[in-house]
């Protein structure tokens, strides 16, 4: 059996403060979450407080995740052009906070921190996929240096793109978040596909399910855990043959009734899992 933990991301429960998450996450029936821990390093004076609040509730904290600055996800086309560490704008800003940012996962005994590295270019020849893959190596070199692992979250590009520029990465630690539902939300790929081939390299799995819109560049719809068209079945029976043991976070994005859903998603994991 290769998940180790199931839990849920704070930024699914769209918290106020680290007291409200706290509450939000115990509303869930969880004791363990991911962390977003850009707006611990960015806003201290409202989140500085989470780690501290969420160890002295009992919740384990899975993980990190580091969200780049000023992305704009209104459009599949706008997230191409902000997200992730491709801009030169940004570049300087983003490898300034994953250096804040290690050290603070380093004090609080958080050993892996996930993103969205942004849209690797799908050709090897594009000059752009230099540059990223220069800026992953340096973003993973600073983690490393602070005992954090670092993994990269699937779906902006084809898993055939990601494996190739990992490749390229030439980092062997570094591994890979895998969602199965932004293969279909971004129209990438197929998840099981995609999970089967990127396998080796998974240290992490999110939870979350969706429904392609068929369309190039026009966003799929997430929707609660077993309504979409990830066949959870074939994603379980991979995720009991992984190398790695994996922690299984629940994502949920969309819709206004996050913790119903979450609640929800808890017993279909444990339905189709245990």
């Amino acid at each position: 059996m290769a998940l180790a933990r199931l839990g849920t991301t704070s930024w699914s429960l769209k918290p106020q403060d680290p007291a409200d998450l706290v509450r939000l996450i115990h509303e869930t029936g969880l004791d363990a979450v991911q962390v977003g821990l850009s707006p611990v390093v960015s806003d201290r004076a409202a989140w500085s407080g989470t780690v501290p609040r969420l160890i002295e509730a009992g919740i384990t904290i899975l993980s990190g995740m580091l969200q780049p600055v000023e992305e704009d996800y209104s459009t599949i086309a706008n997230i191409r052009e902000t997200g992730g560490i491709r801009r030169d704008a940004t570049w300087l800003a983003n490898e300034a906070m994953a250096r804040v940012m290690a050290v603070l996962a380093e004090n609080a005994g958080i050993g892996l921190v996930t993103m969205h590295a942004g849209f690797i270019p799908e050709g090897a020849d594009d000059p752009l996929r230099s540059v990223m893959a220069e800026r992953i190596r340096a973003l993973h070199d600073i983690f490393e240096a602070e005992g954090v692992r670092l993994a990269l979250e699937t779906g902006q590009e084809s898993a055939a793109a990601l494996l190739e520029a990992l490749d390229e990465i030439d980092r062997p630690n570094l591994g890979i978040n895998f969602d199965p539902a932004n293969m279909l939300l971004y129209g990438s790929g197929d998840p099981i596909d995609a999970m089967e081939r990127l396998a080796p390299k998974i240290v992490s799995l999110h939870l979350k399910d969706a429904r392609a819109s068929g369309t190039p560049e026009v966003w799929g719809t997430e929707t609660p855990l077993g309504q979409g068209e990830v066949d959870w079945d074939a994603f379980f029976s991979i995720a009991r043959d992984l190398p790695n043991e994996v922690d299984a976070i629940i994502e949920r994005e969309g819709g206004e009734r996050r913790v119903e859903d979450i609640r929800a998603a808890v017993d279909f994991v444990r339905v189709h899992f245990e």
